[in-house]
């Protein structure tokens, strides 16, 4: 179990210009990245494929955090010492995905609601012993007809609260993402109402059960237009609104705040995070938790084959430090 307070924690995860990788996708997810380049999804691959941004050279400059699976916080890399330990002693702090995944929610078509709050206090406890400081839980909220519904955010804001409090309890810092899909037909508009309400809901519930909120990260999605809305949002669009929505429902207390690219091109990510930042400062910390804009360029690079893992890295590095850059509006 970690020394340090959630406090030193939460400060840890937020030094000027980094930001954080959710390298915390699940099996299937990985299948989705790896059989595209030819890659089988064996834990073999699976701990390759991690160890490609894990252990590459130099990104303690810009990286803060990665976010782990259960498998990867158990696996070592090619030197045999063990993911948490390596990262940590190059000063970025493991977390881990605690979340059951997503299953439909009863009675409300299209929707759906979280699971893992069962047995949750004793893995915590198992993860914390593993070298994990922080954990993540995502909750999904879809834009469509007549959703998201109040039973939906709610249901959802509940267990991320008792996920939040769980964690504290177990000395790890949670990041509750109440993710806002990108997917639909829906305007910016229509993204900027349901974060709005969807946030707040969270944060007020998240406050009823008494979560320690400069403890805990708030990983959310950017205002962006639905995918197929055939709405063009600019960079400084996106910003205003996103903008616009954390100051109206994030308190100045919380630990800070970190964005998902959720299916925006890595290039867009970038140029969004940038606009975003240069309209602070913010009454909390501000950076990217990605996924696929740091991943891409350096997978479709690496395709499996060590002697290409250099220059995959290099792209890799690439990306991550554009984005440390734009998290303090000075990219381009």
């Amino acid at each position: 179990m970690s020394q340090r307070s959630l406090r030193e924690i939460v400060k840890a995860m937020f030094p000027a210009g980094k930001g954080l990788l959710a390298a915390d996708e699940s099996t299937k997810s990985s299948s989705k990245r790896l059989d595209p380049i030819g890659v089988p999804s064996t834990p073999e691959n699976r701990r390759r494929f991690r160890e490609l941004y894990l252990s590459a050279p130099g990104v303690e400059q810009y990286m803060s955090g990665v976010i782990l699976v259960d498998e990867t916080l158990r696996q070592t890399d090619s030197l045999g010492v063990p993911f948490p330990k390596s990262l940590a002693d190059r000063g970025i702090v493991p977390g881990i995905k605690v979340d059951g995944g997503t299953k439909d929610l009863p009675g409300f078509p299209e929707e759906s609601m979280t699971e893992g709050l069962d047995g949750l206090a004793d893995r915590l406890k198992e993860y914390a012993d593993l070298g994990a400081e922080f954990a993540k839980w995502r909750a999904v909220i879809r834009i469509g007809k007549d959703i998201p519904s109040d039973a939906c955010i709610r249901l959802n804001a509940v267990s991320l609260a008792i996920y939040a409090l769980r964690c504290q309890e177990a000395g790890i810092v949670p990041m509750v993402e109440p993710e806002v899909l990108l997917s639909g037909s829906h305007t910016m508009e229509v993204a900027e109402q349901v974060t709005t309400r969807t946030l707040k809901t969270v944060i007020d519930t998240m406050r009823l059960f008494r979560v320690d909120l400069s403890c805990a990260v708030m990983k959310t999605s950017m205002i962006v237009p639905g995918d197929t809305s055939g709405q063009v949002a600019s960079p400084d669009h996106v910003a205003e609104a996103t903008a616009r929505c954390l100051r109206a429902t994030i308190p100045d207390e919380m630990g800070g705040v970190v964005f998902l690219s959720g299916g925006q091109t890595s290039e867009q990510a970038t140029l969004n995070l940038n606009a975003i930042a240069k309209l602070g400062p913010y009454p909390w910390p501000v950076t990217f938790c990605y996924a696929r804009a740091l991943q891409y360029p350096a997978l479709e690079i690496w395709a499996g084959k060590d002697e290409l893992l250099p220059e995959a890295r290099t792209a890799f590095l690439e990306r991550l430090k554009a984005n440390a850059a734009a998290s303090m509006g000075h990219f381009g």
